[in-house]
């Protein structure tokens, strides 16, 4: 296990190389450049040497090179050998504060918005999913079914937008567009996160259900759950303790898959409730082409996302002892 577990952390390091030359590349391949758009943007930067300004934002050299005093293995003209490898994220290219800190101050509004929409959608899949493999092919088996199909076509976008206008137009009531601190007024905070949060739950809850459901059924009809009823044993005794967690683990898999929306949060959802996370931030600095803090974003991304990967992997022999890391 452990020497399992150290391979896999250092695998870590060149699939994340590989991910910020990617996203290193594509920001700069796609039409518009930082430059051009705070020249729009700014009338008064129009009547200055773009060439300065470029020169200024350290974008008039190849993209390799950039690549590499980001990553801080050439030196920058001003502070050396200064990046990612020295904890170095860089600064924002409009208001030069530090990535760490743009990220850092959005972090817990993602945060509280994803824990709340994984324990929501916890709460309706595994009791949903249980229950219609349990009472396979009957109406509430159907029902559970027809619900969780539902969770995965309707777009989370839309939802969130009829949220938005439908009360506003027939109630007079509309959610609040100023973000309220948790500290500030708890109360009104978690009023402000429960329906963007309800509406992200159902979303990531009819994959799970579907899962839950499929992979119960094929537990319930394992040799050693037959023995259990054959025993006498009562149903909730049979469901729970003997196929629920050998069922578990492809649903587990999901729901890890799930986990990087409590850094990330949704970026339509943050925008349409005007929550200031890191998936309104992420929209925000791609239409600015703010390459600091899309890089940044995007490598604490990937590097939870493979931390995540590595705990759901072995999380695995936990509820299945036979599952062997060698």
């Amino acid at each position: 296990m452990i020497a399992y577990t150290v391979r896999r952390l250092l695998l870590i390091i060149p699939t994340l190389l590989i991910v910020t030359i990617i996203v290193f590349a594509i920001m700069r391949i796609i039409p518009g450049s930082v430059v051009e758009i705070m020249a729009t943007e700014y009338e008064f930067v129009s009547g200055l040497n773009v060439d300065a300004i470029r020169h200024a934002l350290g974008l008039d050299v190849a993209i390799h090179i950039q690549y590499g005093r980001w990553l801080g293995m050439l030196p920058t003209p001003d502070a050396g050998f200064s990046g990612v490898l020295q904890g170095n994220l860089g600064a924002s290219l409009w208001t030069n504060r530090p990535v760490i800190d743009e990220i850092i101050t959005r972090v817990p509004v993602s945060f509280e918005l994803g824990i709340i929409a994984l324990i929501i959608s916890q709460l309706i899949a595994l009791p949903i999913g249980i229950y219609s493999a349990v009472r396979q092919d009957t109406g509430g088996d159907y029902a559970g079914r027809s619900f969780a199909i539902v969770c995965i076509a309707v777009p989370g976008f839309w939802l969130g937008t009829m949220a938005v206008i439908f009360p506003a137009k027939y109630l007079g009531w509309s959610p609040s567009i100023a973000y309220i601190p948790f500290y500030e007024n708890p109360i009104g905070n978690i009023q402000q996160f429960i329906i963007p949060a309800v509406i992200l739950g159902m979303q990531l809850s009819g994959m799970t259900m579907r899962m839950t459901r499929t992979m119960m059924l094929e537990v319930l009809r394992q040799d050693y759950i037959r023995t259990a009823w054959a025993k006498g044993l009562k149903e909730s005794s049979v469901v729970f303790r003997h196929a629920f967690k050998n069922a578990m683990i492809p649903v587990v898999t999901i729901v890890g898959m799930q986990l990087p929306i409590l850094i990330g949060g949704s970026a339509v959802l943050e925008s349409i409730f005007s929550l200031p996370g890191i998936g309104s931030l992420l929209i925000k600095v791609i239409n600015q082409r703010d390459y600091p803090i899309l890089s940044g974003i995007n490598l604490i991304m990937a590097t939870v996302v493979l931390l995540i990967n590595l705990v759901v992997d072995l999380t695995y022999a936990f509820l299945d002892p036979r599952v062997q890391y060698k």
